[in-house]
C-alpha cells in the first residue's frame, strides 16, 4: 500500500512557504525577462534587465536558502541519509541556473547601457531561454517526486 500524502510538521510551513513563494517570483521575473528582452525596444531590454537583476536574482538566494533550510529540518543534509531523486534535481537545476542568471544579467545591463541589442539581446534571450527550460524541469520533479 502507497501513501497518498504526509503530514508533515507545522514548523516546517514557513520554510516551505517561502520556497514556493520565491520560486513563483524568480519563475515569473525570469519570464518578464526573456518576453520583454525578445521584444525589440529599449524600453525593453531595460525591463529584462530590472526584472534579472531586481527579480530573479533575489527570488533565487530566497529560494535557495530557504530550499537549504528545509533539507536540513528534514534532515536531507546528513551523509548517512538517501537523498531522494526530486530533491538532486532541484538542486542542479538551482545551481545551474544562477550561472545562467547573472550572465543574462551582465549581457543585458550591457545592451540595455549601448543602447542598441544585437548580439547581447540574443545571448540573453538563449540564456534566459535555458533557464527557462530547468525552471520547467525543476518544476516537474518537485510536483511529480520521481523516485
Amino acid at each position: 500500500m502507497t501513501v497518498l500524502a504526509a503530514i508533515r510538521p507545522d514548523d516546517w510551513n514557513f520554510p516551505l512557504f517561502i520556497h514556493v513563494l520565491s520560486a513563483m517570483v524568480l519563475f515569473g521575473a525570469v519570464v518578464l525577462a526573456a518576453l520583454a528582452v525578445a521584444g525589440n525596444t529599449q524600453a525593453g531590454l531595460r525591463l529584462g534587465f530590472r526584472s534579472l537583476l531586481i527579480g530573479a536574482i533575489p527570488a533565487w538566494i530566497a529560494m535557495r536558502l530557504s530550499a537549504q533550510w528545509i533539507a536540513s529540518k528534514e534532515n536531507l543534509l546528513d551523509e548517512d541519509v538517501e537523498v531522494p531523486a526530486w530533491v538532486d534535481i532541484g538542486f542542479i537545476t538551482s545551481e545551474g541556473s544562477f550561472l545562467f542568471l547573472v550572465a543574462a544579467t551582465v549581457c543585458a545591463g550591457i545592451a540595455a547601457r549601448r543602447g542598441r541589442g544585437g548580439g547581447l539581446r540574443t545571448a540573453t534571450v538563449v540564456l534566459v531561454g535555458i533557464t527557462i527550460v530547468a525552471y520547467v524541469v525543476a518544476l516537474w520533479a518537485m510536483s511529480t517526486r520521481p523516485v
